[in-house]
Formats: structure tokens, C-alpha cells, sequence
């Protein structure tokens, strides 16, 4: 796992760059939070491929454990992927729910993963 860190106006932003699975379980994503958080950034940056197809079952309530801790550590989370491939009315609506809030966001690019924890 590397970190690539960016800065967007003076906000620091972890993008976690992996060939491997990252995110397993909800302790994986608490101790994804704890080394960036501990590391000083304010934001994160992820990508779909490094999360284990179940966070995106609902039912699971892997997704709902793991953003709840960046949201009680106030660090933001994007995570970069292609969505339009999960068809369960849920997790769209999840999906579209979390980037109203702009502090969990979903997005096609890193570009605009940037832009969105940017501002």
C-alpha cells in the first residue's frame, strides 16, 4: 500500500494506491482511518477495487460500520470507481445520499474525488 499524499487549498488528502484488497472488514477500514488520521491528513481517497465487494451489499452493514468512523473522526472519504454497475435501488440510494452530504463521496475519478474533498 503506498499513500499519495495531495493538498487542495491547504487541505491534506491521503490517496491510498494498492494492487491488493485493502479493505476486508470494518477493523480494515478502522485501521485505514487510524494510519491516515495518525499521519495528519484530513481527507481520503480510495478506490473501489480496494474494497471487498461486500461493503457494497448493504446487508452487511459493512459500508454503514466503516463511514460511520470517518464521520465520528471527521475525516472525509472518497472512494473512486465505476457504480453504475450495482443495480440494487439501495446502494444507489446510499450512494446518492452520501455525496449530497459531501463528506462521503462516491466518484468516477480521482480528479473529481479532489475537487469534491477539496472544497
Amino acid at each position: 500500500m503506498e499513500i499519495i499524499a495531495h493538498s487542495v487549498n491547504e487541505i491534506k488528502i491521503a490517496e491510498i494506491v494498492s494492487d491488493e484488497m485493502i479493505i476486508q472488514s470494518a477493523q480494515d477500514g478502522l485501521d485505514l482511518l487510524g494510519n491516515v488520521y495518525y499521519q495528519g491528513f484530513d481527507k481520503v481517497i480510495i478506490y473501489e477495487n480496494n474494497i471487498t465487494p461486500e461493503f457494497f451489499d448493504l446487508k452487511t452493514k459493512m459500508a454503514g460500520d466503516i463511514l460511520q468512523k470517518f464521520s465520528n473522526y471527521r475525516i472525509g472519504l472518497a472512494i473512486v470507481g465505476d457504480f453504475e454497475k450495482y443495480q440494487s435501488k439501495s446502494i444507489r440510494d446510499f450512494i446518492f445520499e452520501s455525496n449530497k452530504t459531501k463528506h462521503i463521496n462516491f466518484t468516477e475519478t480521482l480528479e473529481n474525488a479532489l475537487e469534491r474533498l477539496g472544497n
